[in-house]
């Protein structure tokens, strides 16, 4: 760098003892920036942000603490981002300030908030002026050098809403971080450049879905009254799939296909309109693993990135029998989702979406030129829509995103006053008949009983069936349920006091009775509702939110294999419920059975539900929007929870979690957490506090607990002591 009159260093020597110089890095950042913002239309102001991003690092106080770490000696770090945000500083009634500086200030720590970011800017210019009007010097000099500086438009777009500049400048941001990291990874560990490369194209995953398709069609019942409506759905989701990008619902009964179908309706779509990524994001990680597994019996192992806490990559390379590179290849595409298709929760993308930490927005710039398939659409949090809803829209806008809105109970995001992000929006259902398919794919009897029944009575009645799930509303009456059931082996218990791993066991154990016709008691709380692959003969549900009472009702005769199921909805006396908008979903629900109990197969009425549901409930609850509209990137994301915060992770003593919990302590990473996250059980936080008092846990580390108490085989956390545990 010419005005400095001396060679510049961005990073210590790598394996090779080879530097990586200053002048090249900011270049090669630039141009992966511009690539990546190019995609959204940004391409001139990501070359510049990329080219600015580290010029603070041309201090000779930084060049310093990196000479003194080449050496292994302690250098003194010095702060650096704030000194490329600063060359703007004169211009702000010129350039787009906050899309230029709030990236490059938060390169490293992450977005902050506008007002407090131009403070802190402002006072380190001050006595560093002479440094800053050097770097603006080399930075004009660097971009007269680059032929593709006529590029960059330093323009304040007005029309811009104050929504859409928040997430512009979260997509911008996203550009640089990603290009600053895989800068940085060319110069420490260059074997991964080719790892990342080595996806398949989404004309490959369609020739690959096309031939598992024509193999189904073979192979299939084509009498049978649901693969003919599985047929019929997966038709008119090929023809959607030539309609121009933007929102589409996809209405389907369960047992319709839906999985399937929208994978095809996807691939086809990108094909035909030039995007590059399918996302598919779940609610529940209960059901993720499945979803996952069925895509990849369709296009392969290698095409798909399944990207949620629970992924086990080493579990991975054994059973692929690679000691390497596949695995490695998932891992580093975790990290900005550049492969084509990818199967995340829905926590991973939305919270995503409103963070404002680098690890988490790196991904973002990568959902530009994709179908992102909501899957269980109904169970988005209704105090967060209008926050989710207006991201979306701007995405289907702005970043030639196409939207599929994927359920069987179609919440009212259109026809509410309510509701107004997607008032005047088109959206296109995919299935013209979809109501029809209702009709005819009838598999259950509803029973609603309005009279309470005791917990004693409602044991007695399933104790008299062979196979049978009841669901409850909260852990304490399903546990009340099975300590009644104790002396009855075939009797089991699913909820959030069991661990993932040991949920995962029960459902196993439970599908396979299920398919032997041996007798089975299953006593759940809503963990088993959305998308969980069991078939049961009957179904008891305590009186929930509508559109629970409906997924649940899928558990019942999924595959059509009697004439008719039956699902009894009751009302427990003395039971429990969460509170909130779950309570408030019981009082509509109650009220529209009473109203309507023949009409449960119209999705008509599901739509009602949401409509009255909405109308009592804030949602944008947590001022979300007023924190956008701010540019208050860290409330955004304190703000933005689909889970609430008010939980703890306790780890369980079920298999060697303990030996895992000894290994995340020494070497906390996220693999390691990953691997202890499958015995991590999650506590309120009053319920903690009081297990703490009585001695059940204690701190592991900061913010994560062990429990002492007994784990049982099939209730889980239990807060007492096994009695072997107190012999000598």
């Amino acid at each position: 760098m010419k005005n400095f009159g001396e060679v510049l260093y961005a990073h210590t020597p790598n394996e090779h003892g080879k530097w990586n110089y200053l002048d090249a890095h900011l270049r090669q950042v630039a141009v992966l920036a511009r690539r990546f913002a190019a995609e959204f239309g940004d391409g001139g102001l990501g070359y510049l942000i990329g080219l600015a991003h580290d010029l603070g690092k041309a201090q000779p106080a930084f060049q310093r603490y990196l000479l003194a770490q080449a050496k292994g000696e302690r250098g003194k770090g010095t702060p650096h981002a704030w000194a490329g945000a600063a060359i703007f500083s004169e211009y702000r009634d010129h350039v787009p300030w906050a899309e230029i500086c709030l990236p490059i200030a938060g390169h490293h720590n992450g977005l902050g908030e506008l007002g407090l970011v131009a403070n802190r800017i402002d006072t380190r210019f001050l006595g560093n002026e002479d440094l800053v009007a050097n770097l603006r010097l080399v930075l004009v000099d660097m971009m007269r050098e680059d032929a593709v500086q006529s590029g960059t438009r330093l323009v304040i777009d007005k029309s811009l809403d104050v929504y859409k500049q928040e997430l512009r400048i979260r997509m911008l941001f996203s550009a640089l971080v990603d290009a600053d990291w895989l800068a940085a990874e060319t110069h420490f560990s260059p074997k991964n450049v080719e790892l990342r490369t080595s996806w398949p194209g989404i004309d490959e995953l369609w020739k690959r879905f096309e031939a598992n398709q024509k193999q189904l069609v073979a192979g299939s019942d084509t009498t049978k009254l649901v693969n003919r409506v599985r047929n019929e759905v997966y038709e008119y989701c090929l023809s959607a799939s030539a309609l121009e990008p933007g929102f589409f619902r996809l209405t389907v009964p369960t047992g319709g296909g839906k999985t399937r179908s929208s994978l095809a309706f996807a691939l086809q779509h990108c094909l035909t309109h030039g995007l590059r990524r399918v996302v598919i994001a779940i609610p529940y990680t209960s059901i993720i693993d499945q979803t996952a597994q069925v895509c990849r019996e369709i296009l392969g192992d290698g095409a798909v990135l399944e990207h949620h806490s629970q992924v086990d990559h080493d579990a991975r390379r054994q059973e692929a029998g690679n000691a390497d590179e596949m695995p490695r290849r998932l891992e580093l595409a975790s990290e900005n989702w550049d492969a084509p298709l990818i199967v995340t929760t829905t926590v991973q993308l939305f919270e995503s979406l409103f963070s404002n930490r680098t690890s988490k927005c790196r991904k973002l710039h990568n959902l530009t030129g994709s179908v992102i398939i909501l899957d269980e659409v109904q169970t988005l949090p209704a105090e967060l829509l209008s926050p989710t809803l207006d991201v979306l829209r701007n995405l289907v806008e702005d970043y030639r995103v196409s939207v599929v809105l994927c359920t069987a109970t179609q919440p009212a995001l259109q026809s509410t006053p309510y509701l107004t992000e997607l008032a005047d929006v088109d959206i296109r259902e995919m299935v013209p008949n979809f109501r029809h398919h209702f009709q005819i794919l009838q598999r259950v009897d509803y029973e609603f009983r309005e009279a309470p029944i005791t917990v004693v009575d409602l044991v007695e009645e399933l104790e008299g069936q062979e196979q049978v799930l009841a669901v409850f509303n909260s852990r304490k009456d399903a546990l009340s349920v099975i300590s009644l059931l104790h002396d009855r082996d075939d009797a089991f218990h699913l909820s959030t006091l069991l661990c993932p791993s040991h949920r995962k066991q029960v459902l196993a154990e439970i599908r396979r009775r299920l398919e032997a016709r041996e007798p089975v008691c299953l006593i759940s709380t809503q963990v088993i509702e959305a998308g969980v692959d069991v078939d049961f003969p009957i179904v008891y549900r305590v009186l929930g939110p509508l559109d629970r009472i409906v997924q649940v009702a899928g558990r019942c005769n999924r595959e059509g294999k009697l004439d008719r199921g039956k699902v009894v909805v009751f009302e427990l006396e003395k039971g429990r419920a969460p509170r909130g908008a779950y309570a408030s979903g019981i009082e509509k629900a109650r009220l529209l059975l009473h109203e309507y109990p023949e009409k449960l197969y119209d999705p008509r009425l599901y739509e009602e539900y949401f409509r009255r549901l909405y109308h009592d409930l804030d949602l944008d609850a947590h001022k979300i929007q007023a924190y956008r509209g701010a540019l208050n990137y860290p409330s955004v994301a304190s703000a933005y929870r689909l889970i609430p915060d008010d939980t703890c992770p306790v780890v369980v003593p079920y298999e060697d979690a303990f030996n895992h919990l000894a290994v995340w302590l020494k070497y906390p990473c996220r693999d390691t957490w990953r691997k202890l996250q499958a015995y991590v059980v999650n506590l309120y936080r009053y319920e903690l506090d009081s297990f703490q008092r009585d001695g059940w846990v204690d701190m592991a580390t900061d913010g994560l607990y062990r429990w002492n108490g007994r784990y049982d085989s099939r209730l889980g956390i239990q807060a007492s002591y096994d009695p072997s545990d107190l012999m000598t």
